[in-house]
């Protein structure tokens, strides 16, 4: 395991989605990785997740989606840039979301372009 615990989850989470896994349970957790499943179960690439404070772990039941990665490293994008990065990102124009960390929270891509903000990219699927 590496030190970026959002690239860990999301390996976790495509690699379970391949071998054709229902759920899997996340064991490191940070708070910007439960932002990010939030966005994934409005998407539904996650259908849901439950969080165990106890232990600091939590299961995440997986919807439907082909891919989901970090985008390391993370790139700064202005709004007039995030169009590039998504061509470079997602596979078709109307498939997958873009995440985004912006100064008004994280965000979907869509989001970021409908408000005219910018930001850091952190993940994306499809």
């Amino acid at each position: 395991m590496a030190q970026d615990t959002v690239a860990d989850a999301l390996n976790m989470i495509k690699n379970a989605k391949k071998t054709g896994k229902e759920s899997v349970r996340i064991t490191r957790i940070s708070n910007l990785l439960i932002e990010i499943l939030k966005i994934m179960k409005q998407k539904e690439a996650v259908k849901r997740y439950k969080i165990d404070s106890k232990g600091r772990t939590v299961e995440v039941v997986l919807g439907d989606f082909i891919e989901c990665r970090a985008i390391k490293p993370r790139f700064s994008a202005d709004k007039s840039q995030i169009e590039k990065y998504r061509r470079r990102y997602l596979p078709a124009r109307n498939l997958g979301t873009m995440i985004i960390s912006t100064n008004q929270g994280l965000m979907s891509h869509e989001e970021a372009t409908e408000k005219g903000v910018g930001g850091s990219l952190i993940a994306y699927f499809y």
